[in-house]
């Protein structure tokens, strides 16, 4: 449920904070007050696209921030590393520059990981939804979801996914004969020019790090030699070898004098033993280091062979490799292309028996959802006095897609003797609210959002028919929690919670407010809608009446 709303400089609304209880919310205001600010600033906290140029003429950025309560342990959170509380509190920032800043309860969100909460958080109603209700494309997606079918599109769309994989695979195996003849002579040409180098993994690492060292090895040798000579000595030096054993057997002499030596000549000892293996390291290196005259040549005439595969077929001999099990994995598809295309055919055939199984069993379940769904609108349309208006499920079976094998369309007719038509035909413009209104309430029904917004969906309602509206609103704002902007008495007279949003000029500037209504004031206001600027005694008496009806 939605609590606070905190908005500060989007449009001509400076600051405001605004609470909302349980039940039915209602804003009224003139024209131009405001109240859609308040419905934009909702929509930004709930991820929706918002512009720089909502931020209030002066200020750097525009923010809001709101407080949900009784907010369940959605997924969400874990899946995206925020803290559970059932008291969330998300804020949006909105900067000149186009930067925008969310977090929900301290945490740093993207714009498109808040929307995916938002949309668990707030359903907003507007007029715009009668587009999308009357769009037959989405008529599909609503049954669905009323039908809470989720499983069995799951496992169909399983099946048609291996359908169409395989139909991929027949499509690139079926190919003209001319074109499998090219095809099946590059990779016979390919296959040969890789196995006759008889490449082995790693070889070309192995030869160039030999080459290295042979265009290096009189430069080695010569380090090598120093060393040797370094450490074992020449003609006219003892080497460190000979000195260091020597230096051992005179402090091991000593040692046995006094104990005073024992300590350094371990140490001396443990030098000498050292230096004698790296010494015979180094000399067995150097016998390393011998090559024939013609091994450089040798060694540059493999690595040019490899490095001709390499330009065609892969950086390494390992991709060279892979390349080859590759050409010869497709030479056999295409050599023996007939046997695998029939046993292709056959899955193909198996698989859409069985994808077929699967939507049908999915028609089955939409078939009986949408007698469910035509009951309920129709029960919903009666309560909103369209008595005599007939709708129903319209299905038209298709070959098999993503979607099933059922197109669906929702088809009325709002006068009795009329045929049944497409919704977008038939409904006048003052029946569209009613009709948005009684299939959203049956669709909400079947979702977990605790607050729904409805924007001057009223448009157009007046006398009876608005008061079978304002009933409505306020029975759907006994088990949830209802926000609703109107210019209809009828529904304001009913409200729990009755906000006026009015606008004012201070100092050259407009400032929306935002005030909660005791009784008094909302029938000031009741009476300004009833019959505008002009407040008698007259229209104070009518909403007077209105609110002690209600």
């Amino acid at each position: 449920m939605l609590s606070l709303l905190h908005i500060e400089n989007i449009a001509v609304i400076e600051q405001a904070d605004i609470s909302f209880d349980k039940g039915f919310n209602i804003l009224t205001g003139e024209t131009g007050a405001g109240k859609s600010i308040v419905i934009d600033a909702i929509s930004a906290i709930l991820g929706e696209r918002a512009y720089r140029d909502m931020i209030r003429t002066g200020a750097t950025k525009a923010s809001v921030r709101a407080v949900f309560t009784d907010v369940p342990a959605f997924s969400w959170f874990e899946e995206n590393g925020v803290e559970y509380d059932p008291e969330t509190v998300v804020q949006r920032e909105i900067f000149l520059d186009g930067k925008n800043i969310c977090r929900v309860n301290g945490t740093l969100v993207s714009v498109s990981i808040l929307r995916k909460l938002g949309i668990q958080l707030i359903n907003i109603h507007g007029q715009h939804d009668s587009a999308a209700l009357f769009d037959e494309a989405n008529h599909l997606i609503y049954l669905d979801a009323f039908a809470e079918n989720a499983n069995l599109i799951s496992a169909y769309a399983e099946k048609y996914t291996t359908v169409v994989a395989l139909q991929t695979q027949i499509r690139k195996m079926t190919m003209d004969e001319g074109e499998k003849l090219r095809r099946m002579e590059t990779l016979r040409f390919q296959i040969e020019d890789i196995s006759k180098a008889d490449l082995q993994i790693g070889e070309d690492e192995e030869l160039e790090s030999r080459r290295k060292l042979l265009q290096n090895a009189e430069k080695l040798s010569d380090g090598v030699n120093t060393a040797v000579q370094c450490l074992y000595g020449g003609e006219d030096t003892d080497g460190a070898a000979s000195l260091l054993a020597e230096a051992e057997r005179e402090l091991a002499r000593l040692s046995r004098y006094t104990d005073a030596f024992s300590d350094l000549h371990d140490r001396v000892a443990d030098l000498m033993y050292q230096v004698q293996d790296a010494a015979e390291e180094i000399r067995d290196a150097r016998d390393d280091l011998s090559y024939s005259a013609g091994e450089l040549d040798a060694i540059e005439s493999r690595l040019d062979v490899i490095h001709k595969l390499r330009r065609k077929y892969g950086a390494t001999c390992e991709e060279i490799l892979g390349y080859l099990e590759q050409a010869k994995e497709e030479l056999d598809r295409i050599e023996f292309a007939d046997d695998h295309l029939e046993k292709l055919k056959k899955k193909l055939e198996a698989a859409e028996k069985e994808a077929w199984s699967a939507a049908l069993a999915l028609r089955k379940c939409r078939q009986e959802a949408a007698k469910q769904l035509s009951a309920r609108i129709l029960e919903e349309l009666s309560q909103l006095d369209m008595l005599r208006v007939q709708f129903e499920c319209a299905f038209e079976e298709q070959d098999l897609s993503a979607n099933g094998a059922d197109a669906v369309a929702f088809y009325m007719s709002a006068n009795a003797g009329e045929a049944l038509k497409p919704m977008s035909k038939v409904a006048s413009g003052g029946e569209l609210a009613r009709i948005m209104l009684a299939m959203k309430n049956v669709l909400a029904e079947k979702d977990q959002v605790d607050t729904l917004i409805f924007d001057e969906v009223d448009t157009g309602v007046s006398g009876r028919a608005a008061q079978k509206v304002a009933v409505k609103l306020r029975a759907v704002a006994q088990h949830k929690q209802v926000l609703c902007v109107t210019h209809l008495p009828q529904l304001a007279a009913l409200a729990d919670t009755h906000l006026l949003i009015a606008k004012e000029e201070r100092s050259g500037r407009t400032y929306t407010t935002v005030t909660p209504l005791e009784l008094e004031g909302r029938k000031q206001e009741l009476a300004r809608i009833i019959g505008g600027a002009n407040i008698t005694e007259t229209t104070l008496k009518s909403a007077e009446e209105m609110l002690l009806k209600n």
